[in-house]
């Protein structure tokens, strides 16, 4: 009986599958971007502002932070043979804010200590003021365009709930539709506040090193007028 048995092919059943076929529902960014509606403009217009700016500043704040470690022995050396027309061509040659603050010492030679100390502090101040200059739009971006992000969402909730007391239909699909729509302008209005925001502060910091370095040449300079009188 038990041979019997064992020569009986066994027959394995596989189940049919029952997992349906996987349907291709990729959803683009651009067309994510588009269902957040028409506070998704003025959010977008924000964005490219903040990338700008944050681009244009970063030139321009590297162009005149550059500081030339040779200016100050060199400004040293003409000043104590009495080439002081040399000096002063030297540094109205080059295009950077140390260069600008010693030719205001340059030009401020032969008055008492304290005019040319003064002089100095204001040539310094007049260049961070420079490069701070549309600084602040960047801190009004990272501010504003996250409250426009929440506008939008509020927007989209009361919009989900008028369509809800319109329909007399409290399905998830109602909900859902409309409100991962509207929760697109809170994460895309963040984002260009988180932009904006890093932007200012990072700016921000450079600007604070090359101010500290600005004021370590006018006393460097300082220190060579009071050796050579």
């Amino acid at each position: 009986m038990l041979s019997t048995l064992l020569q009986i092919p066994t027959v394995t059943s596989t189940p049919a599958s029952t997992t349906p076929p996987a349907v291709d529902q990729e959803l683009h960014i651009f067309e994510l971007l588009v269902k957040g509606g028409p506070i998704m403009i003025p959010i977008a217009i924000l964005l490219v502002l903040a990338i700008y700016l944050w681009i244009y500043k970063s030139i321009t704040i590297s162009q005149l932070s550059r500081m030339d470690e040779r200016m100050i022995p060199a400004i040293k050396d003409q000043l104590t043979s009495g080439n002081l027309s040399s000096a002063e061509a030297y540094v109205r040659n080059i295009n950077t804010a140390q260069a600008r603050v010693i030719d205001s010492g340059i030009a401020t030679l032969g008055r008492s200590m304290r005019e040319i100390e003064s002089n100095l502090e204001t040539a310094s101040e007049i260049e961070i003021m420079q490069m701070e200059k549309h600084l602040g739009y960047m801190g009004i971006i990272a501010g504003i365009a996250p409250m426009l992000g929440f506008i939008g969402t509020i927007a989209g909730v009361i919009k989900i709930f008028y369509n809800i007391s319109v329909s007399n239909d409290i399905s998830i699909s109602i909900i859902s539709s409309g409100l991962y729509e509207k929760m697109i302008t809170s994460g895309f209005g963040l984002l260009t506040g988180i932009i904006a925001y890093g932007g200012y502060h990072l700016l921000n910091m450079k600007i604070d090193r090359t101010a500290l370095k600005l004021q370590r040449n006018s006393f460097e300079f300082i220190r060579i007028i009071n050796k050579s009188e």
